[in-house]
């Protein structure tokens, strides 16, 4: 990711499935519906461009089974949730990479049984063993993409190059640009841009990229994950940090918008499915990873949500014009500066508290 999406939407009912849009009222989901019923349901917890009617309709049609998706915007709302014990429906659940270790180490998640698999081979190598997840044990890769900033050239006549073009341009942008609403995201950015990790253990690195955020925040006009996407649309910004996957679908609507990463690095990051270990239709979460897993689901996936598939039969799949996208799938060259987010234990109290500081300041 991915604390991604709080642009929540409903889509239309279709006669045998519903996606729900249950936004911030998550504890509006419903968890008490008899055996029969957990056999013939699956529930599914997931960002919200991850899924679609068509996705929906293709599992029906493979296993008779109702599906039903509610859709987040943050890996921490889902994580609360699901320690709240409000996630009991769930048998399917969409974490970013870092987040699929914070909820291992929670004991949130039950370990994935390879031999019920099929086309777990069909990954690209570099997601067979991932660092976040030795093995796939608890998860399998479903989307991948960087973090980036998105402009629109009509209006911005200097591409933006690397992050520190927002504090150098400062007055330009004021009340037109928007940060995500994501702690490690915004506050890596930051301190990859003054030469560190984005996985500091340095509370004066971190608090300098706090001091950094700090000066530009005036110009901000929110933290925002979702909503940014019509505004840019509309005129109303003219620059968002956002995700690539977000980046790519937007310049579809206006192709002027274009999508940058920045030179001195940004973040690479895998969203993936897990099972949680309360899971009450496990036939269902099978079925549905395998069906992920189709060459063929994952090619239209990539064409119709305009996503990175981790599926190398399913890229092969995929027309020349989308494998040469290189906001999809940037080259190695640009994804040799990138890192992945990964959990700091204690010192994720230290971002927290800056982030609380610096947002409600």
């Amino acid at each position: 990711m991915t604390n991604r999406r709080q642009f929540l939407k409903r889509v239309a009912a279709l006669s045998s499935l519903s996606l729900t849009s249950c936004g911030w009222r998550l504890g509006q989901v419903r968890a008490n519906y008899s055996t029969s019923e957990k056999r013939d349901q699956l529930y599914i917890y997931t960002w919200t461009q991850y899924t679609d009617k068509q996705l929906l309709k293709t599992f029906i049609a493979q296993t008779g089974m109702k599906v039903l998706a509610d859709v987040y915007d943050s890996n921490d709302v889902m994580l609360a949730k699901l320690q709240a014990g409000g996630g009991s429906a769930y048998s399917i659940i969409y974490p970013s990479d870092y987040m699929v270790q914070k909820m291992v180490n929670k004991g949130l998640l039950r370990e994935i049984n390879h031999d019920r698999l099929i086309g777990l081979e069909n990954l690209f190598p570099r997601f067979h063993d991932p660092i976040y997840d030795p093995n796939n044990r608890y998860s399998i890769p479903f989307n991948w993409g960087t973090t980036g900033l998105l402009y629109n050239s009509e209006k911005i006549s200097e591409p933006p190059e690397d992050w520190d073009y927002l504090w150098r341009n400062q007055e330009k942008l004021n009340k037109q640009m928007t940060l995500l609403n994501d702690v490690r995201e915004v506050m890596g950015a930051v301190l990859r841009m003054l030469g560190y990790s984005y996985n500091s253990k340095n509370e004066k690195e971190i608090k300098q990229a706090y001091d950094k955020l700090k000066q530009l925040k005036p110009a901000i006009a929110a933290f925002d994950t979702d909503a940014w996407q019509n505004q840019i649309l509309a005129g109303d910004l003219v620059l968002a940090m956002c995700y690539s996957a977000d980046a790519v679908k937007i310049s579809k609507e206006n192709p002027k918008l274009k999508y940058v990463i920045p030179r001195s690095g940004s973040s690479l990051w895998t969203d993936t499915i897990v099972i949680p270990k309360t899971a009450p239709n496990l036939a269902g979460a099978y079925a549905w990873i395998n069906m992920i897993l189709q060459p063929e689901v994952a090619a239209q996936i990539t064409q119709r949500l305009n996503i990175a598939t981790p599926n190398s039969a399913g890229f092969e799949q995929l027309p020349k014009r989308i494998q040469n996208n290189p906001n999809l799938f940037p080259s190695e060259s640009l994804l040799a500066n990138c890192e992945r987010i990964t959990p700091v234990g204690e010192f994720e109290d230290v971002y927290d508290r800056y982030w609380t500081q610096l947002t409600s300041s």
